[in-house]
């Protein structure tokens, strides 16, 4: 049961809900319980007269001055078996897991929406659409740097643009791996605005040469890449600081000096540009714009350390890989136990024992799940699982039809991140 309760009237141990969409506060989630006092000031300066609180979650009484009365005190519950409480346990993780993919859905569609706005503003008021990319760059970093631990979540890309997801996707990851390579707030933001713009050029491009293609002649080739050159000049109508628009020139740049448009070495290209450089690489294998077949997230992990790494700055590539884990979010695999299975979700700093949904078993991921075709699918975290893991990666021709079905792999690869929590998935039923 919820009610309301003045801003003034907040105290530290109230579980609350904040109303007004994940770009309106800088929280990591849009409900918590107030852990300090820093919390209740923040709250206040956000202008809201009153929040909806959980009096049932909170870790006090309800203050009198609440619109609305507590809910008098539960009865007491029988005591339950061993059993009957491992499957209340399970039962009670993955409604928190589904819960957690619904509202990471939903702030991912709702940054979606940002980007279109940032596209729909940039030909006729370029610098409100530089402001809008830094605000949500801003509002994103935030929540990222705010949380404990973060992890990638799959998310559902498939309403928005490819532009718009190519963007994010590359804005996300790069800035998850400038969190762990401990870059500044200031350094994170200029890359992440980077980021989320560092095609911006391609809107003055024609379309079919928006996506580099083997088969183009060498005026086709410099007519695409071009579009650094553009999104530069885009860059400085929309009033962009020298580090985001230093991403955006260099973003085609390898170590090497193999890159283009100025064959810079890996001295001198900034690290906000070395890190797009490579999560854009990544995505377009995973992603491809142009009739390039698509590459699964593992067989594109694959190919860029066996074949790219002198492209590539060493460092910056190890965290990239170590972050992702070998079978990042996408990835169709076999389990030690013959199931098969899609990565959903991966713990940065535990990339090796992700979340994976698997088809078949018991107890399946109802309510928003995904896999309504061919089986149940049934959510697991490899982590409570020390004797289940990953046996291989598998692209979708070597999965049967029926289980392909089920775990309903989606045509493109879309990525959210996500602060997790700490509370892993109960071992006693989750095999």
């Amino acid at each position: 049961m919820t009610s309301t309760v003045a801003v003034e009237e907040l105290r530290v141990g109230m579980y609350i809900h904040l109303e007004g969409g994940w770009l309106s506060h800088p929280f990591p989630l849009s409900a918590f319980r107030i852990s300090s006092a820093d919390e209740i000031t923040t709250i206040r300066s956000l202008g809201l007269a009153q929040v909806r609180w959980v009096p049932e979650k909170s870790d006090l009484a309800a203050p009198v001055t609440a619109l609305h009365a507590a809910p008098a005190l539960a009865p007491q519950v029988p005591s339950l078996s061993p059993e009957e409480q491992a499957a209340r346990a399970q039962e009670a993780w993955l409604a928190e897991q589904r819960e957690a993919a619904q509202r990471c859905e939903r702030q991912y569609g709702e940054a979606a929406r940002v980007m279109r706005d940032i596209n729909d503003n940039l030909a006729q008021q370029p610098k409100e659409a530089g402001r809008t990319a830094g605000d949500l760059t801003r509002a994103m970093l935030d929540k990222m740097l705010a949380a404990e631990e973060v992890g990638i979540r799959l998310v559902n890309g498939s309403g928005g643009d490819r532009n718009g997801a190519h963007a994010l996707n590359v804005a996300v990851v790069s800035m998850l791996i400038g969190r762990t390579l401990g870059m500044s707030d200031s350094e994170m933001q200029d890359m992440g605005t980077g980021a989320l713009l560092h095609d911006v050029g391609k809107l003055d491009v024609p379309d079919r040469l928006r996506h580099a293609e083997d088969s183009f002649t060498p005026a086709e080739t410099n007519g695409y890449r071009d579009h650094v050159a553009k999104g530069v000049l885009q860059g400085h109508r929309m009033g962009l600081n020298a580090g985001a628009l230093s991403v955006i020139a260099q973003h085609h740049e390898h170590a090497d000096g193999s890159g283009f448009p100025m064959k810079l070495s890996a001295d001198r290209i900034g690290l906000g540009a070395r890190i797009v450089a490579i999560v854009n690489r990544y995505d377009n294998l995973c992603n491809p714009g142009g009739r390039t077949l698509a590459l699964t997230p593992h067989e594109a992990v694959a190919m860029m350390f066996a074949q790219a790494r002198s492209r590539f700055d060493p460092p910056v590539l190890n965290a990239f890989i170590r972050m992702m884990g070998v079978y990042p979010a996408g990835s169709l695999v076999q389990l030690t136990d013959d199931r098969y299975a899609m990565v959903v979700g991966v713990n940065s700093s535990r990339p090796l024992k992700p979340r994976v949904l698997v088809h078949g078993g018991a107890p399946a991921l109802r309510g928003g799940g995904r896999g309504s075709g061919g089986g149940a699918a049934q959510l697991l975290d490899l982590e409570a699982q020390p004797d289940l893991g990953i046996r291989r990666s598998l692209s979708a021709t070597k999965v049967p039809p029926p289980v392909l079905a089920a775990l309903d792999p989606r045509p493109r690869v879309s990525y959210y991140f996500e602060a997790l929590n700490v509370v892993s998935q109960p071992a006693e039923l989750a095999a």
